[in-house]
């Protein structure tokens, strides 16, 4: 059994565009998170909580892209667009579990943004080495939970196939559109599970955050302040970068429309590549860390 991923374009000048476009925004992806990831692992004052956090974002920004990109990218120069069964179930498998772990440790950066802002003076005894190793894995749990419900539930359809996807990559929505059976029972779990991860860390995130700009207005240093202000800016950048269009997509799981294709390449292809500019333009500490390991260990 396979499923036939529908192309934007048959033949001519637009797929070779196409191609070309995300693939440079793909490289752009590999670059720029591998960038981050190295810039924090070899320079000693970056080895902190905050940036340990996002050090795991970035990893999980470069798998998540590699999950779709590469396969869209092939489907532009090939004739017909296939992905067997088993690819597809993989494929679902691993969007659903970096995106779920993605979405869970953007909660766990804006408490950790919360305990350094509001409790600075007990923030190394609560933010330890330890806790922070614990946070880490109960994001990859709780995506790897997160991703088995999402998978088992929609392969345990039937599917009469071969199938036309009305998409660009298997994805729980447009799978369910070729299901050989009722699939009401799963629309409206997807929509229970996906609004209580989503609703639930962007709530979480949001009442940190009222927190935290309530204490930044109270600081007395201006320099203080500005230097909060944007740390906490590119955090938020980043979650509603990655939040708004999630729901958009999965909170009507039965929308056909047109729209909602071009919002999921956006956070699929375009967030990821994003994240590390948003952190190394925002971020004084990251440009510096940046420059500096540039110049020592690639320009040396």
């Amino acid at each position: 059994m396979s499923f036939v991923e529908k192309a934007c374009m048959e033949s001519g000048f637009l797929p070779l565009l196409f191609f070309l476009l995300f693939l440079a925004i793909y490289l752009l992806t590999l670059m720029g998170n591998l960038l981050i990831l190295l810039t924090i692992c070899f320079s000693p004052q970056l080895h902190s909580p905050m940036y340990y956090f996002l050090c795991e974002l970035s990893l999980l920004d470069l798998c998540y892209s590699t999950t779709t990109v590469p396969k869209m990218l092939a489907g532009f120069l090939a004739d017909s667009q296939t992905i067997s069964y088993g690819s597809c179930v993989a494929q679902l498998f691993s969007f659903h579990f970096f995106g779920g772990t993605e979405c869970f440790l953007l909660t766990v950066m804006a408490y950790d943004r919360y305990v350094a802002i509001c409790d600075p003076l007990h923030y190394i005894a609560v933010m330890t080495k330890l806790v922070c190793m614990r946070l880490a894995a109960g994001t990859w749990l709780v995506g790897t939970l997160h991703s088995t419900l999402q998978t088992v539930l929609t392969f345990q359809l039937p599917y009469c196939g071969p199938n036309i996807l009305d998409h660009y990559f298997c994805d729980v929505p447009p799978l369910l559109k070729v299901a050989c059976a009722d699939t009401s029972v799963n629309e409206v779990v997807i929509f229970a599970n996906v609004g209580a991860v989503a609703l639930s860390s962007l709530a979480l995130i949001v009442s940190s955050y009222i927190r935290i700009v309530s204490t930044i207005l109270q600081m007395h240093s201006e320099e203080g302040r500005k230097k909060a202000f944007s740390t906490c800016a590119a955090h938020l950048t980043v979650v509603f970068l990655l939040y708004i269009p999630c729901m958009l997509i999965y909170m009507q799981p039965a929308s056909r429309h047109p729209v909602l294709k071009a919002v999921a390449v956006f956070y699929t292809t375009v967030t990821p590549a994003l994240n590390p500019i948003i952190y190394a333009l925002r971020n004084e500490e990251i440009k510096k860390a940046v420059k500096k390991f540039t110049c020592k260990y690639m320009f040396s």
